[in-house]
């Protein structure tokens, strides 16, 4: 069922202690917010969200370190992953409760860090030799100030890959020469946070949010916003040889009408609730949760016309107008920071396309793939993906910025996936060295082979002159350019075969 959401009154400040918990793969960058908005609504109990005013706890990122894992040990790493993020929280909240200093709290979550990492080099050292200088990230420090700007820059979306991967590039230049409701007044961006300043429907100081009275929480800020119409044509394709497999297949999955949507994240970390910090859409199959295996998604039903019982989600996108979700008070949502009401899509299409220099070949059952990367603000953009745009102005693609669109034109959301695959694994520790993105050609990297290429297009209708923004990870402060897409090939092996068949034949079907 749809979740229920309602308007609330005006925000007033209020000075709280917040906890957030951060993201996968053990890096421990979460924010504690010292301003925060606070409902007016008591009937719920004081809600809590985050504000971009924020010190954080920075540990070593041990998922990002660790990429070569057996996969027999892959799970209970996995776990372990997830444990040392939970550690981070439960840091927090020590400290937000006034439980202990800032050096006590420090020194026993490097005790339980230290602790978690020895479990994960023993998992591994069961069948391959333990990774060394584990131990030397179990420490943590306290930054007073949130650098939040990250290793991207600001820049414009650089595409390369023929419109599959947008690697943004630090220190470029953002495109359009400006934005519609941007930084006025003298308001100086600082910390990914726009403080003072009087910009349209912009933040107002205190972490509220001026126009509708819509709450800022922990981003987006102003300046990540560009005027589409500013921005020039950038998407590139490379040119059909003559061996292209030009065909199409279509899965008409729906657009989670249903409201099919959870915090977790079965192929980073499986069997672990709330995974993911931040809700996800679900279409295809409706069973996909963090305890999801092989066989239960086999036997799963899915909301896709063609019986196509694959998993496809991504996180939500929210228009920050003032309004309830249902998860205002829970983990994944306000709790860590994604406000607001969440967007149905007004389309989404799943569509596989073939290779611009060859054939194709089938994908193996149970195929995991991750395009983008929920936490390039703070990792950088190396495996950056994300590409926003808006009806009829689809021939520019925007990586780092949220794209305004004119009157009667729609957000666009479109991930490209990676379509060349080893031969070999349906995952990898990593969860991405299995797959590779084409060359700027249209050719697969030595070792892989092409496979078809998963496109989502996702669209909104986003009221005129409300923000609105993608959940994610509480450090991420919601850019644009952490956007991303899972997907699990379940497709029966005959309705994979005729996938296959009609793109390398040239026929458009589904």
């Amino acid at each position: 069922m749809r979740q229920q959401t309602h308007k609330r009154g005006r925000f007033t400040n209020k000075t709280v202690a917040i906890v957030a918990a951060l993201a996968l793969g053990g890096g421990g960058a979460a924010i504690i917010a010292a301003n925060a908005s606070a409902s007016g609504d008591k009937s719920s109990g004081e809600e809590r969200t985050l504000s971009a005013t924020a010190g954080t706890i920075s540990c070593p990122d041990v998922g990002q370190k660790l990429n070569d894992v057996p996969r027999q040990a892959r799970t209970e790493v996995d776990r372990n992953l997830a444990e040392l993020d939970s550690q981070v929280a439960k840091a927090y909240q020590r400290m937000a409760n006034k439980e202990a200093g800032t050096d006590s709290v420090l020194t026993t979550l490097q005790q339980q860090r230290t602790a978690t990492l020895d479990r994960i080099g023993t998992a591994i050292s069961r069948s391959a030799q333990r990774p060394a200088g584990l131990e030397q990230m179990s420490a943590c420090k306290m930054q007073t100030n949130f650098a939040g700007q990250g290793r991207g820059g600001q820049g414009g979306n650089q595409q390369q890959g023929g419109g599959q991967q947008g690697n943004q590039q630090g220190g470029g230049q953002q495109q359009g020469g400006g934005q519609q409701g941007g930084q006025q007044g003298g308001g100086q961006q600082g910390d990914g946070q726009q403080q003072g300043g009087g910009q349209q429907g912009g933040q107002q100081g205190g972490g509220q949010q001026g126009g509708n009275g819509g709450q800022q929480g922990n981003g987006p800020s102003p300046d990540d916003f560009v005027d589409i119409t500013k921005v020039q044509p950038n998407v590139k394709e490379p040119q059909n040889q003559g061996n292209a497999s030009k065909g199409t297949f279509v899965s008409e999955c729906g657009v989670n009408e249903q409201g099919i949507r959870n915090s977790d994240n079965v192929i980073v970390a499986p069997g672990v609730g709330n995974g993911a910090h931040h809700t996800h859409d679900y279409v295809g199959n409706k069973t996909t949760s963090a305890n999801s295996t092989n066989d239960s998604l086999a036997a799963g039903e899915t909301t896709c016309t063609n019986g196509d019982q694959s998993t496809y989600y991504w996180p939500v996108v929210r228009v920050q107008d003032g309004t309830q979700e249902k998860d205002a008070n829970q983990l994944g949502g306000g709790l860590e920071g994604n406000v607001g009401k969440i967007l149905t899509p007004k389309s989404a299409t799943i569509e596989f396309k073939g290779s611009p220099v060859g054939k194709v070949t089938a994908m193996p059952k149970f195929l995991r793939i991750i395009t983008g990367d929920a936490k390039a603000f703070t990792n950088g953009t190396a495996n950056a993906n994300a590409h926003w745009s808006c009806t009829g102005f689809e021939d520019r693609q925007l990586t780092d910025k949220y794209p305004i669109c004119p009157q009667g034109s729609d957000v666009v959301r479109s991930f490209a996936f990676q379509s060349c695959w080893d031969g070999k694994n349906i995952d990898s520790a990593n969860h991405r060295d299995h797959v590779a993105f084409a060359q700027e050609d249209g050719s697969c990297p030595n070792g892989f082979q092409a496979i078809p290429q998963l496109v989502n297009k996702i669209t909104y209708e986003v009221p005129a002159g409300e923000t609105f923004a993608v959940d994610g990870f509480p450090e991420q402060l919601h850019k644009p350019v952490t956007d991303h897409d899972d997907f699990i090939n379940v497709m029966s092996d005959q309705l994979m075969n005729q996938a296959v068949q009609c793109i390398n034949s040239g026929q458009k079907c589904g």
